[in-house]
């Protein structure tokens, strides 16, 4: 389960960012997620959760922003709709070939800490 080693690579980073040491308090990190990342949202939740545990963060909530991948046509511009997990080889459209497009995101985009008096929002 590789969403353990990226669950605690993720708090490090975090925690690293955090000023006031182990008196501040990290609240919520937001995750983009891509659906190409070979990320399991619900695995990387329950990776957050051991990671965080029994340390000052016990309780920090991780939010994941998922991010599908797009199908688009060079040809005709087309964005073709796919019921995922299934592709289109060929635009239906003019049956020129696909490309994807995004799907591929693994980003911390922000998170927040308490220090010892008052919440303090920080962006990476």
């Amino acid at each position: 389960m590789h969403e353990l080693s990226l669950a605690a690579e993720v708090y490090r980073q975090c925690r690293s960012r955090v000023e006031g040491g182990e008196t501040s308090r990290i609240e919520r990190v937001k995750l983009a997620v891509g659906e190409l990342a070979a990320v399991e949202p619900d695995l990387l939740r329950f990776a957050w959760q051991a990671v965080t545990a029994d340390g000052p963060d016990a309780g920090a909530v991780l939010e994941i922003e998922w991010r599908e991948a797009i199908q688009v046509c060079d040809g005709c511009g087309a964005r073709p709709h796919r019921v995922a997990p299934a592709w289109q080889m060929g635009c239906p459209a003019c049956g020129r070939p696909l490309r994807i497009e995004g799907g591929r995101e693994l980003d911390l985009l922000q998170f927040s800490y308490s220090p010892a008096s008052s919440p303090v929002e920080s962006l990476p």
